[in-house]
């Protein structure tokens, strides 16, 4: 995937940075945010530009500040498999050594705290909060990996497709300003790429959005565009 070069600048302040509650840095004090906040700096990912590439032994890792990334591996026949979305306030990268698995790609404009891992390894190593808020993410991730094995292993396609728009209606929730905004929300997948994720075919992802639609739950204004009719008969229907 290519996108516009990406910018690096100064981390700048941690005192305006949206998502600094909810990662992995919320474990530290105001002395230790400035000396890590000093290690670090701002990378500007433009849509479909990667960060860290499959099998590299990466140099970098880092917080999510805004914007969607997605996680691919290439299979056997050369195609890419989506394996993973990464969104604001998720670790990305993989410290204290060990090539990656996966590369890690900006699906929307995005922009990133980065840290190069030899220095993110060492101030890791000297603040033991944060490698413990690191291994609670990291087992916060595991859990939703169990939870999609599961959903592709046991939920049929309509079933899927309703934990797939609530999902992204609680990442809207979330990242929205005002009440509601989970309700209505743009998807940074094309249908492809949804059906990549979801383990159907296209035609299959495009049948459910139509048949959600024609029943009430949802509207479709755009091709990228969900508005949320029924959440309680959407959550029914994905069991």
């Amino acid at each position: 995937m290519t996108g516009t070069p990406s910018r690096a600048e100064a981390a700048g302040s941690c005192d305006g940075c949206p998502v600094r509650e909810h990662a992995i840095c919320a474990a530290l004090d105001a002395a230790e945010l400035l000396e890590l906040n000093s290690l670090g700096r701002r990378r500007t990912l433009g849509a479909g530009e990667s960060l860290i590439w499959e099998g590299d032994d990466p140099a970098l890792v880092g917080t999510v500040i805004e914007g969607t990334l997605v996680m691919s591996t290439g299979t056997s026949d050369g195609r890419e498999q989506i394996v993973g979305v990464v969104h604001p306030a998720d670790f990305v990268g993989r410290p204290f050594g060990g090539a990656t698995r996966h590369t890690v790609t900006a699906l929307t404009p995005a922009r990133v705290c980065v840290f190069s891992r030899r220095d993110f390894d060492g101030f890791a190593g000297r603040h033991p909060p944060l490698e413990r808020k690191l291994l609670q993410h990291t087992l916060a991730d595991l859990d939703r990996a169990r939870s999609w094995i599961l959903l592709l292993g046991r939920k049929n396609a309509e079933e899927r497709v309703a934990i797939f728009l609530l999902d992204m209606s609680r990442r809207a929730a979330s990242d929205g300003a005002v009440p509601g905004a989970g309700d209505r929300f743009e998807l940074p997948f094309s249908r492809q790429q949804v059906a990549d994720l979801l383990g159907l075919t296209i035609e299959t992802v495009s049948r459910q959005f139509t048949k959600l639609k024609r029943a009430g739950l949802i509207d479709l204004p755009s091709r990228r565009a969900v508005v949320i009719r029924d959440r309680a008969a959407l959550k029914l229907l994905a069991g």
